[in-house]
């Protein structure tokens, strides 16, 4: 009987657990990512690790965590009626939706070739840009412009799939001048194309919700990969066009 006393005190400090002794499944994702010596962070896509049936599961334990959370805040999520379902809906958010990026995997983009041998500076944009602030976890609200240069060897891809892209990296928390050095990696790699530049401007919540509550600051910054870093007319030929599409 000591013994039975001893044991449950045990697995009590360790943490909790699944009621068939297992790990819970956050923790046997984050195993299986430490034994791949992969980095977690905040703005890393983990779909890789995550096996079928344990994105449900993971979300179900954000649940209760995020009630444990409500809890510790002393809200009486038991009698107060617009709060008695908001963990479920918290985790939900956080796994399915504002942080889905983290979890789904690269959305799937038709790589064309440039078959007409285009070299002339295309730019896309605005694109709506829905991301979250790494410190805080407030919202960044903003939008994204892309300038490619191709050459004869460039994969081209359609206009909507900038757009798919751009939310698959955002929908993860985020600090805005990683997130836009992200999609130049990745549009990088997806079309070689002789240049590559990117403009963001975004508002966070984390300056217009707390702390200062400037509501009028926004953030802009930019990434120069190629052609565009190495050729000034190039550049200033982009922002110039760009400035036009801000107003």
């Amino acid at each position: 009987m000591a013994i039975e006393k001893l044991t449950s005190m045990k697995g009590a400090q360790e943490g909790p657990r699944i009621e068939d002794g297992r790990t819970p499944v956050a923790d046997r994702i984050r195993e299986r990512i430490r034994k791949a010596g992969t980095r977690f962070h905040a703005n890393d896509n983990i779909h890789r690790f995550i096996e079928d049936g344990e994105l449900e599961r993971l979300q179900s334990e954000v649940a209760a965590k995020m009630a444990e959370v409500l809890r510790t805040l002393v809200i009486d999520t038991e009698s107060d009626h617009n709060t008695q379902d908001t963990a479920r809906r918290v985790a939900k958010m956080y796994v399915r939706e504002v942080f889905g990026g983290r979890y789904t995997p690269e959305p799937v983009v038709t790589e064309f070739p440039n078959i007409a041998r285009l070299n002339e500076l295309m730019i896309v944009g605005p694109v709506r840009v829905r991301s979250a602030c790494s410190h805080h976890f407030c919202p960044i609200i903003g939008r994204v412009w892309v300038g490619v240069m191709p050459n004869e060897h460039s994969a081209l891809i359609g206009l909507s799939k900038y757009a798919r892209l751009v939310e698959w990296l955002m929908t993860r928390p985020q600090i805005q001048e990683e997130a836009i050095a992200q999609l130049a990696e990745l549009l990088q790699d997806k079309m070689q194309p002789d240049g590559l530049a990117i403009v963001m401007e975004a508002d966070h919540f984390c300056m217009q919700w707390r702390g200062v509550k400037d509501m009028d600051s926004k953030m802009t910054n930019s990434v120069m990969r190629g052609s565009f870093l190495k050729d000034p007319n190039l550049r200033r030929e982009f922002l110039s066009l760009l400035s036009g599409r801000k107003d």
